[in-house]
């Protein structure tokens, strides 16, 4: 039997997040007519799709699945060499050119702004070219003037559904004596004096109660944001660009959310070469491309994280949605996994993330580049963990095992790990974390373990 951890305090309980719980989220594309939102998705995805310099080119939005690129998963296809393998993605959504006046249906706005409600993300592009052959439907070029006319737009299309709302249930109070109701239109009105103040939803603090309210009405600025400053390819290179600090203090007022500076005619240029050309390229002009930090961020952002199974059949990466549990993380490979679910025992690989550069580091290590600290924090890539979670009636309570990495290295296989003792063990309502690698026992039949 393995060793048990000593008594801990019950770990808080994490405040509820924003947005749809689903392990199927995307994430939308938004800015004005323009500002490199197709291009950025055509070198994203390698998709032909309309890109041409016209305000409303892109009518019906465009979606695409993109791979995560992951080091931890090289690893393990390193370790088992599977016949198959199969990776995370992102769902990106290209989505048509908003104008000011879209909230009243300018530009098409009312069918661009039901596609953003669709999504569960933003990567808002924001253009920070001067091009005099690319127009731009202000007649010049101000990233500030056009976060604001973006975000204007979402806020008023809140207050509209917000003021919908408050009638609705207004009208259903008549009706009703359900306290629920009333619960739920001070809320509402709370909403809209908050949107009405010119700030986003996503910026306030919700109680839980409230945000289980919030999450009903899926609000458009309700959704996290990633900008993306599109330079060209000289400023991106030189990492210096005119419009980069009044963007830069306009996000810090505004929620401070991650910023990416980009080019997507580099990015563009560079999904034309070979591959050989792409290396010899980039090391001579000292520049990378942008498009894995750009898709690893809008992952996190949507608070997506995932999980792997592996072994030498298949090494599979499994989304889920952050602060889910081990059940239901077993009910995304099969609905029967979570009905009869017995135990998962897995291994955790981990990064740290600067939240002002986005580079990546071990756990121990501090970003010494910026003040801003580390966000979206898993254990460190040398720690191995695994779980034993059991829902039977009669059987003790479930534990969490932990082993090092360098203990599975030493002693050749999980197995040797296992009996060598190096195994800590916790409670079973463990919460899935990002990397864990997982095998899963279950029992839908009641006929024994599977």
């Amino acid at each position: 039997m393995p060793p048990k951890a000593a008594k801990s305090k019950e770990a808080p309980v994490e405040k509820p997040i924003l947005g749809r719980f689903s392990s199927h989220l995307k994430i939308g594309i938004v800015g004005l007519p323009n500002v490199g939102k197709s291009t950025l998705f055509n070198t994203l995805t390698k998709l032909s799709i309309p890109a041409e310099n016209f305000p409303f080119c892109t009518i019906e939005p465009n979606e695409a699945r993109v791979n995560i690129p992951d080091e931890r998963f090289e690893w393990l296809l390193q370790l088992y060499k599977p016949k198959s393998e199969v990776s995370a993605f992102l769902e990106i959504h290209d989505i048509a050119g908003l104008v000011k006046g879209a909230h009243e249906g300018q530009g098409l706005g009312n069918n661009f702004l039901s596609h953003i409600r669709a999504v569960d993300g933003i990567f808002h592009v924001l253009r920070a070219f001067e091009d005099p052959d690319i127009i731009h439907v202000d007649d010049s070029i101000d990233p500030v003037r056009d976060l604001e006319v973006i975000s204007a737009e979402l806020r008023l299309k809140d207050i509209e559904f917000m003021e919908r709302r408050i009638e609705d249930v207004e009208k259903s109070m008549k009706r009703s004596n359900d306290k629920q109701l009333k619960i739920e239109l001070e809320l509402c009105q709370k909403i809209k004096a908050w949107l009405e103040e010119e700030k986003d939803v996503r910026l306030g603090d919700w109680k839980a109660a409230d945000i289980e309210i919030l999450n009903t009405f899926q609000l458009l600025t309700a959704k996290p944001v990633v900008y993306l400053v599109n330079m060209n390819e000289k400023d991106y290179q030189r990492k210096k660009n005119k419009f980069l600090p009044k963007i830069h203090a306009w996000v810090q007022e505004h929620g401070a959310e991650p910023i990416i500076p980009f080019s997507c005619s580099f990015e563009r240029n560079l999904a034309d070469m070979p591959p050989d050309e792409v290396a010899k390229y980039c090391e001579e002009n000292k520049i990378q491309s942008a498009l894995p930090k750009i898709i690893k961020t809008g992952f996190s952002a949507i608070n997506l994280i995932y999980f792997f199974t592996a072994g030498p059949d298949e090494v599979k990466c499994w989304q889920i949605r952050r602060q889910t549990k081990a059940p239901q993380a077993a009910g995304t490979i099969h609905t029967d996994f979570e009905r009869g679910f017995i135990c998962a025992e897995w291994y955790t690989v981990g990064l740290a993330i600067c939240s002002y550069c986005f580079r990546a580091w071990t756990f121990e290590i501090n970003c010494y580049h910026h003040s801003h600290g580390l966000i979206f924090i898993t254990p460190m890539l040398s720690l191995l963990s695994s779980v034993s979670i059991d829902i039977g009636n009669t059987s003790p309570p479930p534990h969490y095992s932990v082993m090092k990495f360098e203990d599975l290295k030493e002693l050749g296989n999980e197995s040797a790990v296992k009996a060598g003792g190096k195994y800590r063990q916790e409670g079973k309502t463990y919460v899935v974390q990002d990397g864990d690698v997982i095998f899963f026992k279950f029992n839908v039949s009641g006929g024994g373990k599977k």
